[in-house]
């Protein structure tokens, strides 16, 4: 049976998009999952079994009563987007290290032709790698990401939660 992580968009971040996390793992062993663990409150879950995002999305949608977007991978994929990291030996700081995860490849075009220094990112897959030394916040780059059409449902981890995925 394949070990799954599910990361969950735009949840907890404000007063109104709550999902407590005891919630989400209750759901999932609802389900018939096994194993199922989360990993802090931004809406990481961990739990092995066959699945889909349409699935889950439909049970979130139906206990939280709120349209909550999933990007599925596999714990072997996300080992390896550990593996292929564009920028290792250059960040110093993992907070402000970005892996955008996408439910399908990504259209780049108008992005690769802008300057967005000091960050830089990579495309490798479905994952987009985004260096942003002076953070997120004021980042043109993660503006510029956040945009419709880039894919069809996007979601942020920084590099310590991506390490912390995988422990």
């Amino acid at each position: 049976m394949p070990r799954n992580l599910a990361l969950l968009r735009g949840i907890n971040l404000g007063s109104k998009r709550r999902v407590a996390m005891a919630d989400l793992r209750a759901l999932l062993e609802e389900l018939g999952y096994t194993d199922v663990r989360t990993v802090l409150a931004s809406g990481n879950a961990i739990f092995t079994g066959r699945t889909s995002r349409s699935t889950l999305e439909r049970a979130l949608q139906q206990r939280f009563d709120m349209q909550i977007d999933v990007v599925l991978r596999t714990m072997d994929e996300l080992r390896a987007v550990i593996a292929n990291d564009p920028f290792k030996g250059e960040v110093d700081d993992p907070t402000r290290y970005l892996v955008v995860f996408l439910d399908r490849e990504p259209t780049l075009d108008q992005l690769e032709a802008e300057d967005f220094t000091p960050d830089r990112f990579v495309a490798r897959g479905t994952e987009i790698y985004a260096w942003c030394p002076e953070g997120m916040q004021n980042s043109r780059l993660m503006k510029a990401l956040g945009k419709p059409g880039l894919a069809g449902t996007a979601t942020v981890r920084n590099w310590a939660t991506v390490n912390k995925l995988v422990d």
